[in-house]
């Protein structure tokens, strides 16, 4: 019997030629019958990927023969063998769409001049520490600011960002020019997307930057929900959402009730489909399951 996961990985690391990558990454897949979505840039690859459990231990042995993959974190999550409907393995500008391919540096030891790298023991004493010290820890969320609906660390900054070609204009808005003296963690699902924030935050003055090394997924497994982290964890497949235990907290509300929610929907008006949270009463019906205020799709 087949033994589904899901395994999410990164690599910032030079890349002379993403194209011939990417043939051999599509044609690595192919023969493993593997699905999922795969960016490469000229500055390294972006992947979630899934199938059965020793076609995907043979595929990450395979990609890790490459000598700027070696050393990749692999986080690996359940899977139910149809989370993606296809493979698509892409070459883009960026690996994460910032809009800002220029600013970014990467040399064979990853991002230059980005946060400091915690793991969740190191976070847990950081913010010890500068409690210690009448400090505050500020957490800052690199996500799209809907996915901090059901899920995000205590008292985190939620950015105003429906994609993350946001974040460049709403670094350079001034709304956080507050936080440049204060010590920063920035964090994300995996790790990629605040790997690249925190850089783009140092390069713009802010002193004392860190981020969540494997992101929330490797808190999760650290401390589920018996820690700094509140919530479910939106995923970019057809489970929408994982939690780390039991006792995770429902956070969102129906945005038609206001009930207790993890589940995001589509609304159900085909001229919309605007993704939200409804509750199972409101996601039961075509007639409840659509935006409140009228659709602006």
């Amino acid at each position: 019997m087949a033994l589904n996961k899901i395994v999410l990985f990164y690599g910032f690391t030079p890349l002379l030629d993403p194209e011939a990558v990417k043939l051999w990454q599509r044609a690595l897949c192919e023969k493993l019958g593997l699905t999922g979505r795969i960016l490469l840039s000229k500055d390294g690859i972006n992947a979630t990927v899934g199938g059965d459990i020793k076609d995907l231990k043979q595929y990450l042995k395979t990609t890790r023969e490459y000598a700027g993959f070696k050393n990749m974190d692999i986080k690996w999550s359940d899977g139910a063998g149809d989370d993606f409907p296809r493979l698509s393995v892409k070459v883009r500008e960026e690996i994460v769409s910032f809009g800002a391919p220029g600013e970014l540096k990467v040399d064979e030891n990853g991002v230059v001049g980005g946060g400091v790298h915690l793991n969740p023991e190191e976070l847990h004493e950081l913010v010890a520490a500068k409690e210690s010290a009448g400090e505050e820890v500020v957490f800052f969320d690199g996500r799209n600011a809907f996915e901090a609906q059901i899920g995000k660390f205590k008292n985190a900054v939620v950015p105003d960002v429906a994609t993350t070609h946001d974040f460049i204009k709403e670094l350079d808005s001034g709304k956080y020019d507050n936080l440049k003296d204060k010590p920063v963690v920035t964090y994300c699902t995996g790790g990629i997307r605040c790997e690249v924030l925190s850089s783009l935050m140092v390069n713009r003055g802010f002193t004392e930057v860190y981020q969540m090394d494997g992101g929330i997924v490797r808190y999760g497994e650290a401390f589920k929900d018996k820690g700094l982290w509140e919530g479910s964890l939106y995923v970019f497949d057809k489970r929408m959402h994982m939690e780390f235990s039991d006792e995770a907290k429902e956070i969102g509300h129906c945005i038609r009730c206001n009930n207790a929610t993890n589940k995001f929907e589509n609304c159900s008006n085909l001229s919309c489909r605007n993704l939200n949270l409804y509750c199972a009463d409101c996601a039961s019906a075509p007639e409840t399951l659509q935006c409140p205020q009228g659709c602006t799709g």
